[in-house]
């Protein structure tokens, strides 16, 4: 309530004051001219064709705003301070995971999809196994369960905690684990967390809990405001992490309905894959924490759990402090190389133009691909748009089921009974560019018969889209989903 019309009133009077300084030095000439050639770079640069033209029809259309704004916005650049920040954590993490292709599965296709991420610096890991949870429900007895059990060190990273029962619950659990001297530290987004009360960090400190909000919101007109950790892991003495689409709030575990029946999924692992979790988490902790507080990370690779199911696994994330798309290529990877089928949850689908290549050329090459969308909406707009990419997508033969009970929230891929990516990243743009994610690729294990099955009972309870009755859409509707879908990329 105060921070958006704060944003927007900031935002009008930089506009204004650029059009009275733009006519009263007369350098409309000037600004023209810096427009073209900006359009000309923008036609040129190696970016998402989406993106591209929303940045050409801004730049043309309003170029007194446009130009400033790609000056400082363009290209996905983070803020110095930001970025410089979180490279220089990740810098810290140099030498502790250490990728061996002996370890890659012997089944080429599938070692492929592994050997890319293991270029950017992640592992792939045996000697592990997992429970996938199906809902918010399933997950929360586990998860409590799991936190009772820490001795030594509890780390926590949400987009979202809210307080309501299920905080509350967490929270005594928290607060009596840091009075026996277990380590609790917690990293949350301060957007994604904004209903918590004002400096809830310091309340949590009072406990006990070492606590840090990430990328604090300002009630200013500053770009850094749009790069939001949208990770959720939670590691406990090296022993075992969670992670997925489930957020610490009642909704996420049914016990408040908002948006119908809430569909959610979540990952618990246990034995050497932890660690690479671990890591992450304390590279985003040597953030946080600043330069003068560093993180002793061998203090914490305590002994793993000695299981394995027989599966492998790659513990990743994904920051765009870099021009790699991690997220985004996971997900494409795993299309490329489905051959039977590849079913795809997903909350949003505001796809890059690579995405929706990849989806309409595995249909057309004979695999079964199916998306399941919600089908009551969290976002109005947001769903408006994801709607808009339906036709295109199912005139390419892929198959659309909205979920009737209430909203889905699942960020799940999985394909051939062989492999799944189970994690925190929409198919967006703002997972893909603009957020810190994270996920876990699996191979062979059985619980990805399990996440197949999940899949097609929901789609029992689903709508299945057609090209007909997207074509009954309303023409109204419809011009405000081609305006919306052009500057989506942007934001």
């Amino acid at each position: 309530m105060l921070i958006g019309p704060l944003f927007l009133l900031q935002f009008a009077a930089v506009a204004a004051l650029l059009y009275r300084v733009t006519i009263a030095y007369r350098i409309m000439p000037v600004v023209t001219a810096a427009s073209f050639l900006i359009t000309i770079m923008v036609v040129n640069s190696q970016t998402d064709p989406s993106y591209k033209i929303a940045w050409i029809i801004l730049v043309l259309a309003l170029p007194v705003v446009g130009v400033p704004l790609y000056a400082m916005a363009a290209n996905r650049k983070m803020p110095k301070k930001l970025s410089n920040g979180t490279i220089r954590a990740s810098q810290k993490m140099e030498g502790l995971l250490i990728p061996d292709e002996s370890i890659l599965p012997v089944d080429e296709e599938s070692a492929h999809v592994f050997r890319y991420a293991m270029h950017s610096g992640f592992p792939v890991f045996q000697n592990t196994e997992c429970r996938y949870f199906s809902s918010g429900e399933e997950w929360s007895h586990v998860y409590l369960e799991e936190l009772k059990k820490a001795e030594h060190y509890i780390f926590m990273e949400f987009f979202i905690i809210d307080e309501g029962s299920f905080w509350d619950e967490v929270l005594e659990i928290l607060k009596e684990k840091a009075k026996a001297g277990v380590e609790v530290k917690i990293i949350y987004d301060d957007f994604g967390s904004i209903t918590l009360p004002w400096h809830y960090d310091r309340t949590l400190r009072s406990f006990g809990i070492e606590a840090y909000r990430f990328n604090h919101v300002r009630p200013a007109l500053i770009f850094r405001m749009n790069n939001r950790s949208h990770r959720k892991l939670t590691i406990i003495d090296n022993r075992v992490a969670f992670t997925g689409g489930v957020n610490l709030a009642d909704e996420y575990v049914g016990r408040e309905e908002r948006f119908g029946k809430w569909k959610d999924s979540a990952l618990m692992l246990r034995g050497e894959a932890v660690w690479s979790m671990t890591v992450m988490f304390m590279g985003m902790l040597t953030y946080v924490r600043g330069d003068d507080n560093p993180v002793d990370y061998e203090h914490y690779h305590l002994p793993c759990d000695k299981v394995s199911d027989g599966g492998w696994y790659q513990p990743y994330s994904d920051t765009p402090t870099d021009s790699e798309p991690v997220a985004m290529n996971m997900h494409l990877n795993m299309i490329a190389h489905a051959n039977r089928y590849i079913y795809i949850d997903t909350p949003y689908l505001i796809l890059t133009e690579a995405m929706k290549n990849e989806l309409t050329l595995a249909a057309r090459n004979g695999v079964d691909v199916r998306i399941l969308t919600p089908h009551i909406a969290d976002k109005k707009l947001v769903f408006m748009i994801t709607r808009s990419h339906y036709l295109q997508l199912l005139e390419g033969g892929v198959r659309i089921y909205e979920y009737t009970p209430g909203f889905n929230h699942t960020k799940n891929f999985v394909s051939d009974d062989r492999m799944a990516i189970i994690g925190s990243a929409n198919t967006d743009y703002r997972s893909y560019f603009l957020h810190f994610e994270n996920g876990v690729l699996l191979h062979n294990t059985p619980e990805i018969i399990r996440i197949r099955e999940d899949f097609e009972k929901a789609l029992e309870v689903s709508h299945e889209m057609t090209i007909e009755e997207m074509k009954e859409t309303n023409v109204v509707v419809r011009m405000m989903q081609a305006l919306l879908s052009v500057f989506i990329p942007l934001i």
